[in-house]
């Protein structure tokens, strides 16, 4: 269907009745039931899975239009329509999920479905109960309200007034004036904001640990773990692969900052000091917006027949708003419309290499939602977070050799881009410790967490501690109060971690074997979801992340490409 799509501003703008919508699908659980044959039951479920595919549409029109304008009254009116409805929804799926894994033709439909689809449903059976609808409809709640007040700031800086992204263009300026000034800006207007941030969190948390023991669970952990659907390892198998960051990184990404600091020059680094890469300052992409567009599209046609396509396709039909803008929500995603067939990909371009880095990584996603569209079962289409963020990572450094149309000196941009994402992974696992913690500890005050986050910064990130200096907000550790994921999709963040781990895999082997390495990649991306994140890993013949060893043996080549790069 996308061949003959409208440019999205011209698409039509529906919102979703639930009552109709679940109605339905107690339908569709009452008609399953009732089936006389396997093929019968079959026939219901690709119904009810092409119906699905139209309210998705729908519910994923609304969430877009709010987040890239979140003080338009129609699009707040819709996302509270969906805040308050989806969780009557979620539980009408439920039912019918529980039908399908009850159903006396099972055998018939696992060979037909393939078994992994009964594998997701009965997770999701352990994860939802309809006796936590009110909590989940409160939870949407406060999700959207902490939207609304990151995407609210509004931060006096030199005669103008800019959001929190936009702000990030002088806070890694090449005037060490310029960053202090901007810095303290920053970090003082959220100093305004942190007891409001606080509190939300504070409701977050103590509601999902009294839905998890409402559902039966000893705390929200174990009922995250379902929610994440991972399906492959658990927590003690997360707590070891932290490990292997904190001895084989740590150290690494440490060095990364001496060396950074050395090379522009900084004696006494501060805060503000630490976004600075180059005494020249940073790579800076080249060209407005639309000119960025334009260079990708050049980037694309030569990766490949399928990037060059897919891009063009989505350039024309205006399904990437990548610009900052008063009003809308903060960081970047990629969305799926399943009836169009197209992705969509949301961003805040803020003239810095950032810039250039989610171009790339959601496009990553975007392209493994287009390699995969043609898979019929929509639960296999995209796999689990960390799988998803595999597509995303390593399509940033496929990126790598086409950075000359971005940057005068893209030996910088790839020196910075790769340093960045080793130090990204000591980050990456303290945001999830910190969660793991606070939800094994739901009754601890905001300055517990606090204390707690400042006590990881110093086991994971200490060469970044040491910058913090007069900082009062970043040294009693409040870091993680604009960190959306920690709110909005909790313990959505050790994926990232996991997925740089394989995406630094593919970035070995391209540099041996381009050929071989597009290969496995491309084999990835047309897997979609159809198995589980090690599973995925191992056919597309890459090392797991958790094995021990693993991290060392990946990181390690990196430090000697990083030696390699003229800057």
């Amino acid at each position: 269907m996308s061949k003959q799509l409208k440019p999205f501003e011209e698409w039509p703008f529906r919102v979703p009745s639930i009552e109709k919508e679940v109605a339905k699908v107690n339908e569709f659980t009452k008609l399953l039931k009732e089936a006389p044959s396997g093929e019968e039951a079959l026939k219901v479920i690709k119904k009810h899975n092409k119906a699905g595919d139209r309210f998705s549409n729908e519910v994923t029109h609304v969430q877009v239009c709010f987040s890239l304008d979140t003080t338009n009254k129609k699009y707040k009116k819709a996302i509270t329509v969906l805040d308050e409805g989806l969780p009557l929804y979620q539980n009408a799926e439920v039912a019918f999920q529980k039908a399908v894994v009850e159903s006396p033709y099972r055998e018939y439909l696992e060979k037909k479905l393939g078994s992994f689809l009964f594998t997701m449903y009965e997770y999701s059976l352990k994860s939802f109960d309809e006796k936590i609808i009110p909590e989940s409809i409160e939870e949407n709640k406060l999700c959207t309200q902490y939207g609304e007040a990151i995407a609210s700031a509004k931060i006096e800086f030199r005669g103008g007034v800019y959001n929190l992204p936009q702000m990030g263009k002088f806070m890694q300026d090449l005037d060490r004036e310029t960053r202090k000034e901007a810095s303290k800006a920053y970090y003082s207007y959220l100093s305004t904001r942190k007891d409001e941030l606080e509190e939300i969190y504070d409701k977050l948390v103590k509601l999902r640990d009294a839905m998890a023991k409402k559902m039966g669970y000893k705390n929200y952990v174990e009922l995250a773990y379902l929610r994440m659907n991972r399906f492959d390892y658990d927590v003690k198998a997360v707590a070891g692969y932290r490990d292997q960051i904190a001895r084989e990184v740590t150290p690494i990404a440490g060095k990364l900052l001496k060396d950074q600091f050395k090379r522009t020059g900084i004696k006494h680094p501060e805060i503000y000091d630490l976004a600075l890469s180059f005494k020249e300052g940073n790579p800076t992409p080249k060209g407005s917006t639309a000119e960025k567009i334009e260079l990708a599209k050049k980037m694309y046609d030569e990766m490949s027949p399928e990037t060059s396509y897919f891009f063009r396709l989505m350039a024309d039909t205006h399904v990437l708003d990548l610009e900052a803008k008063p009003g809308k929500q903060s960081g970047g995603y990629m969305t799926y419309f399943p009836v169009y067939e197209i992705p969509f990909i949301f961003s805040n371009f803020n003239g810095t290499q950032g810039d250039v880095d989610v171009l790339t990584h959601e496009f990553g996603h975007s392209f493994q939602a287009y390699m995969s569209k043609g898979i019929k079962i929509p639960e296999y289409r995209s796999p689990t977070m960390e799988s998803c963020e595999i597509h995303s990572m390593s399509m940033e450094f496929f990126a790598h050799p086409y950075m000359d149309k971005f940057f005068d000196n893209p030996e910088r941009y790839r020196y910075s881009h790769l340093a960045d994402a080793i130090s990204f992974l000591p980050y990456g696992v303290t945001v999830d410790e910190f969660q793991e913690w606070v939800y094994l500890h739901p009754q601890a005050t905001p300055a517990e967490r606090d204390e707690k986050w400042h006590e990881l910064e110093l086991k994971y990130t200490p060469y970044k501690v040491e910058c913090y200096g007069d900082c009062e907000y970043m040294a009693s550790g409040h870091r993680w109060l604009t960190q959306g994921h920690i709110f909005e999709s909790p313990f959505y963040y050790i994926d990232y971690t996991l997925a740089q781990v394989v995406a630094f895999e593919f970035f070995n082997l391209d540099r041996k074997n381009h050929a071989l390495a597009w290969k496995r990649y491309l084999n990835l991306c047309k897997m979609g979801g159809k198995y589980p994140f090690r599973e995925l890993v191992r056919r597309s013949h890459m090392a797991d992340p958790f094995v021990e060893g693993t991290i060392k043996k990946t990181v390690r080549p990196l430090l000697k490409e990083l030696k390699g790069y003229s800057i």
